[in-house]
């Protein structure tokens, strides 16, 4: 059900709650990388724009809950959003539901911008508390969730919040619309060829969305260390490549699902291997088929990276979750590079392409890829959760359009 967005509100003269997810890659007190606070400008100025007065909520990282913590500190977050917005953004410090944040949020005039110190620093936070929500509902007249990375979340931002907004406004914000029109709008209905490529390390990350893709997809592409299981359950020798032991049974379950449903479940038939597993210290082999003793599998080969690019060349809807091997070394770089170009050359000859977050997106930057895709979502696990089908709380707590 498609649900009301922050377009649809009178923010003129309101103070509107925005939860973001600005949980942002840190070096040291230095942003690493700026893209999630620069994903939710758009409903920002939305707000803003309107006459709205914006008071943004975040966590950022883990902190233990206990109170200040200068190294998880929202202010560098802050101090860049003030850049990138070029206008002031209020920063009352240390604590988000305290006196100074309460005089804060009430000193604000229409057209300004707040952002509340880390939410995590409140243990209510986590624990989705009552009392440190409702502290939240009060400074606001309509709330939107704008964090996709944290909408598979229970924290008290994303569920208990909302719940405590009674009758006020409750919608999503911009960035938070299009995921939901990738990652569920565009797969409800795939243009086919419906082609699906996985990778990561574990099987058991990604068996939900195996399951729930693969009565879908025309094809399922399966690199990363995650193939090895797969490839072990066809009874072949992995080397030292990493299995995991107890999904044996559940991949040779889902290759035999995938041979009677008429899926083309396509598995590496070669592979970059090292008796170690580091950059530049094992000896590195090729194999075909099979792995000898002593080699552990760190991306795919040139074989399966020609299979893998030339399935993708014919797809008109692609998804895309997991690395196919150890991309942040140069030996085992090649297989993610290869797929990313292929998929990245699909969209531009017409195909929808969605790149699920965490490693992928990743990838897709250390290549300067991401232009080059439809969609690149800025949520890890929430948007592996989404390609499961499973159903978001902190969604459905969400007015429908």
């Amino acid at each position: 059900m498609p649900k009301k967005t922050v377009e649809s509100l009178d923010v003129a003269g309101k103070r509107v709650l925005v939860r973001v997810d600005f949980n942002v890659p840190m070096d040291g007190m230095s942003i690493a990388d700026d893209r999630r606070i620069q994903a939710a400008i758009p409903t920002i100025k939305s707000v803003i724009g309107r006459g709205g007065r914006a008071v943004l909520m975040s966590h950022l990282g883990r902190p233990k809950g206990e109170g200040f913590e200068e190294s998880f500190s929202l202010a560098p977050v802050a101090a860049r959003l003030s850049e990138l917005l070029e206008r002031p953004v209020a920063f009352p410090s240390h604590d988000s539901v305290d006196a100074d944040a309460a005089n804060a949020v009430a000193a604000m005039k229409d057209g300004d911008v707040l952002l509340l110190e880390n939410l995590r620093f409140n243990k209510g936070e986590k624990a989705g508390d009552l009392g440190f929500a409702s502290k939240l509902a009060a400074y606001g007249d309509a709330y939107v969730n704008d964090a996709f990375g944290a909408c598979h979340r229970s924290d008290a931002s994303m569920v208990t919040l909302p719940t405590e907004m009674g009758a006020k406004p409750r919608v999503v914000g911009l960035l938070v619309e299009k995921e939901l029109n990738f990652l569920s709008g565009v797969l409800a209905e795939p243009n086919r060829p419906f082609v699906v490529v996985l990778g990561g390390a574990k099987v058991s990350d990604k068996i939900g969305a195996i399951e729930q893709l693969m009565p879908k997809a025309d094809a399922i592409l399966i690199g990363g260390a995650m193939a090895y299981t797969f490839i072990k359950a066809l009874g072949k020798n992995v080397g030292t490549s990493r299995v995991e032991e107890d999904r044996v049974k559940d991949a040779h379950r889902m290759i035999e699902q995938a041979a009677n449903t008429g899926v083309d479940l396509h598995l590496p038939v070669d592979h970059v291997c090292s008796t170690a597993f580091t950059e530049d210290a094992g000896d590195i082999e090729v194999f075909d088929d099979e792995i000898r003793d002593g080699y552990m599998g760190l991306d795919i080969g040139p074989k399966t990276q020609i299979k893998f690019a030339s399935v993708i060349s014919g797809a008109k809807t692609i998804v895309w979750n997991g690395p196919m091997g150890v991309f942040e070394w140069a030996p085992f770089r090649v297989g993610t590079k290869m797929v990313g170009t292929a998929i990245a050359d699909a969209t531009a000859s017409g195909a929808t392409t969605i790149v699920g977050g965490g490693d992928s997106a990743a990838a897709v930057d250390e290549f300067k890829l991401g232009d080059r895709m439809s969609h690149v979502s800025t949520g890890g696990g929430a948007s592996l959760q989404m390609l499961e089908g499973r159903p978001f709380k902190a969604l459905e707590l969400i007015e429908d359009a």
